[in-house]
């Protein structure tokens, strides 16, 4: 039976390089690397359940907060499939806790992930350039942000984009962090791959440790 594979959990705020280097990470190893996230759970969602994973800091949709949870559910139990296997997996997320109602999800993703050698990455970039990105790139059939303060999303940072900065890093409990507002994709990649295979993890193993004291 084949060892159980390593997963990379990149933790962010969209537009912050997660994708990027998921990417990279699968061009400078030597294995494959599957890539599994938010797109991959959108693929099953009905109009209804959209952002689905992907929704936003600030408990501004409570009825859909309960289908968050499931979603994570869904996801990382394909990420352990997959990394039981013997896959490597890079997992594209921006897990939060900013909701109306407590859901657990990182003791719900340390549950999933028991069995797998597991490593949550924080990924950071500034806010300029995050905001210099969306500006470059607009992603089509997206909603676009407007700031409550002055009512367009030009004359000052959206609130739900700010909002991310700080949701998505709180408490912000990782392994390793890279910080892509200056460090290309590809050297990420290769830093995140030099601490996974000189340490092992113990992030996820901090929320189990919450859920046993319970």
């Amino acid at each position: 039976m084949a060892s159980p594979g390593p997963v990379v959990i990149l933790n962010g705020a969209p537009r912050s390089g997660k994708s990027s280097i998921a990417v990279a990470l699968d061009s400078v190893d030597e294995r494959r690397w599957r890539n599994l996230g938010v797109d991959s759970v959108m693929a099953d969602l009905t109009p209804e359940q959209h952002p689905g994973i992907g929704l936003r800091p600030g408990g501004e949709r409570p009825d859909l907060e309960d289908a968050v949870l499931a979603g994570y559910r869904t996801l990382f139990a394909e990420v352990a499939t997959a990394a039981t296997d013997g896959s490597a997996v890079a997992v594209d997320v921006g897990i939060h806790q900013w909701f109306s109602k407590p859901l657990g999800l990182w003791q719900e993703v340390a549950r999933c992930l028991a069995d797998t050698p597991s490593f949550v990455v924080g990924v950071r970039c500034s806010l300029p350039v995050i905001l210099e990105r969306r500006a470059a790139a607009p992603r089509r059939g997206r909603s676009r942000y407007v700031t409550s303060e002055e009512g367009s999303s030009d004359a000052a940072v959206p609130t739900p984009v700010a909002r991310w900065q700080q949701a998505v890093h709180d408490p912000g409990r990782y392994d390793f962090e890279v910080d892509t507002t200056t460090v290309a994709a590809e050297l990420c990649a290769r830093n995140i791959l030099a601490y996974t295979r000189a340490n092992a993890p113990t992030a996820l193993g901090i929320w189990r440790a919450d859920v046993d004291r319970r």
